[in-house]
C-alpha cells in the first residue's frame, strides 16, 4: 500500500486526508511538501484515520511539521488518528506535544461558532 494525500481547502483552513503507509522516505517527503506548501494558512488539519502504518521516520516528520507550524504561526492539528497511529503517539508520549483534535473541534474551526458543535451534539444524541 502506498501513501496518498487528498487536500481540501476552505478559506484559511486546509484538511489533508492521509491514507496508506507513512514509512518510506518518498511518503514522508510528500507529506512534508504538502504541508509546508500551505504556509499562508491559519490552520492545517491532518486526518490520519486511514494511515495504516507509521514508523519512527513518520513520527519524526509529524514533530518536524509541528515545529514548522509553530514557527510560522499556523495551527497544525491531527484528527481521528487510526488505532495504530494513536498507539504510536501514546507510546512515544507525543500526545503531549502534538495537537490531537476531535471532529467537533475541526467543525468549530471551519464554522467559527458554537452552533456547529451544538448541531453535531444534537445529531449524535
Amino acid at each position: 500500500m502506498s501513501f496518498y494525500i487528498n487536500t481540501q481547502q476552505t478559506g484559511d483552513v486546509a484538511v489533508l486526508q492521509c491514507a496508506g503507509r507513512m514509512v518510506r522516505p518518498q511518503a514522508l517527503s510528500l507529506l512534508k511538501d504538502a504541508v509546508t506548501s500551505l504556509s499562508q494558512l491559519r490552520v492545517i488539519v491532518l486526518d490520519l484515520s486511514e494511515v495504516g502504518m507509521l514508523d519512527a521516520g513518520g513520527l519524526g516528520v509529524l514533530v518536524s511539521l509541528h515545529n514548522w507550524a509553530c514557527a510560522n504561526g499556523i495551527q497544525l492539528k491531527l484528527v481521528n488518528p487510526s488505532t495504530l497511529v494513536r498507539q504510536m503517539l501514546e507510546l512515544t508520549r507525543l500526545t503531549s506535544v502534538l495537537h490531537i483534535s476531535s471532529v467537533e473541534d475541526v467543525i468549530h474551526i471551519f464554522c467559527n461558532g458554537d452552533r456547529a458543535i451544538e448541531n453535531v451534539a444534537g445529531a449524535v444524541a
